[in-house]
């Protein structure tokens, strides 16, 4: 049961990011980047050293004795997938700050979708019968938010590509420790920032308020959960974890309406409850699973 809490407690986390993102609203996008990026990096690898020197360890020897070709792949799967990390992250602070709050939750709610059917064209994934309907029937929400919102659904497709982009390759880099990964692929964020940081540089912020939420935002919108997602992991299956990816979009849309009064249109409801479907339709067997793992962990 806890493995699952710490599951449903990642994306519970993840589902009020847009709090602190917009509490930060009169700051750009590309500082709030920045500033995520730097301050996360300070903090994920106090925690690898001071909690997972083991892991940190085991994959340096691991990477020390793959073939030189095997290695080059590596650097070049992780460089790819850091740019794709660093473009989703900005497309949604973007999108939460200047575009629309449900265009963001949107995008997580397509973005597993999206990746199933990465999974399918590029990994030659098999994808069942019912799958490839509900992709088709999330097409069709898709044309039907265009057709209210051209901008919205575009932002929401850019982010969900991004993210997808960024899952499809980590699931092709195998045997590395994921956290261990992803430090790494912040500190190559770093580089790659700071000659645009430079370039735009005007001074650090002065605010307190500022500061305070990149902190937040670095600890508990981005270390907290990555590390409750990794220990779910453990005890529970990932097709279990994949389904609770839900739990986001559906908390950051209420999130949206409930609390910051963003209007919702009769297009947008009903390409929401169109992708819902899908959604459903999609994680049939995952939903089964779900309730399967529950009446064993009740034995």
């Amino acid at each position: 049961m806890r493995y699952l809490l710490a599951g449903l407690g990642s994306f519970v986390i993840w589902g009020f990011f847009s709090i602190p993102l917009r509490n930060i609203k009169a700051f750009s996008a590309q500082d709030i980047l920045y500033y995520r990026i730097f301050t996360s990096l300070i903090f994920i690898w106090i925690a690898i050293l001071l909690f997972r020197r083991k892991e940190l360890k085991e994959d340096i020897q691991r990477i020390s004795s793959i073939s030189a070709a095997a290695r080059r792949t590596v650097a070049i799967q992780i460089l790819v997938a850091t740019v794709f990390l660093m473009l989703n992250w900005f497309s949604f602070i973007y999108a939460i700050n200047h575009v629309s709050l449900t265009s963001a939750a949107f995008a997580y709610m397509v973005c597993p979708l999206l990746t199933a059917f990465g999974g399918f064209v590029i990994l030659k994934e098999e994808l069942s019968r019912i799958k490839l309907i509900s992709m088709v029937i999330a097409l069709i929400s898709i044309i039907f938010l265009a057709t209210g919102s051209l901008v919205e659904v575009l932002w929401s497709v850019f982010i969900g590509v991004f993210y997808a982009g960024y899952l499809l390759i980590q699931r092709k880099m195998q045997g590395f420790d994921k956290l261990n990964v992803l430090a790494l692929q912040i500190a190559l964020a770093v580089i790659l920032m700071l000659p645009f940081y430079i370039y735009q540089f005007n001074g650090l912020p002065q605010s307190p308020w500022f500061w305070s939420h990149i902190v937040i935002i670095a600890v508990v919108f981005t270390i907290i959960p990555l590390f409750l997602s990794l220990y779910a992991l453990i005890g529970i299956p990932s097709s279990t974890l994949g389904i609770m990816i839900y739990i986001n979009p559906i908390i950051a849309f209420g999130v949206a309406v409930l609390y910051f009064d963003e209007v919702i249109t009769v297009y947008q409801l009903s390409a929401y409850l169109l992708l819902l479907f899908s959604v459903f339709l999609f994680n049939w067997q995952a939903i089964k699973d779900i309730f399967t793992l529950k009446k064993k962990l009740n034995t």
